[in-house]
């Protein structure tokens, strides 16, 4: 199989522009990642399948000459899943805009506080509840063996 490599060149740079696209903060870079890096891999796909036959609907015998239909389904699968996914992320920065006048996703709450006891090198209140959950848990099987029933 011959695969031209100015295709699977391009292929690789939307990919590789896509993902930095997705990484940033606009929903709208987002966006434009999301569909570069969708046309990339629809580009893979496509390469990957080989070279143009003929129909298999036509009903060819020789099986060399016949085109593979399946990577053409996966790319037109790809294709309605991308623009459901552009759809949700274009509603999304939408109503973003409407709320905040510009579409940058803002830290969470939690997860400011979750990255700054990180770098403290401290554990949460949650992680200490949910040990003492945990023993709290493990002293009522014992109770419950010992009294020879099941919770």
């Amino acid at each position: 199989m011959n695969a031209n490599l100015t295709l699977i060149l391009v292929a690789s740079s939307l990919i590789g522009a896509g993902v930095y696209l997705i990484l940033e903060r606009s929903l709208t870079r987002v966006l434009v990642g999301l569909v570069m890096m969708s046309n990339g891999v629809n580009l893979l796909f496509m390469i990957a399948s080989g070279p143009a036959g003929n129909a298999p609907v036509i009903g060819s015998t020789d099986l060399d000459d016949m085109a593979d239909p399946l990577p053409q389904a996966l790319v037109l699968t790809a294709i309605v899943i991308t623009l459901g996914t552009v759809a949700f992320l274009l509603a999304m920065a939408h109503r973003s805009w409407q709320l905040n006048g510009n579409d940058d996703v803002q830290d969470d709450v939690e997860d400011a506080a979750i990255r700054r006891l990180a770098l403290a090198d401290e554990a949460s209140d949650s992680h200490d509840l949910s040990m003492s959950a945990t023993e709290e848990d493990a002293a009522t099987d014992e109770v419950y063996e010992e009294e020879g029933t099941t919770a």
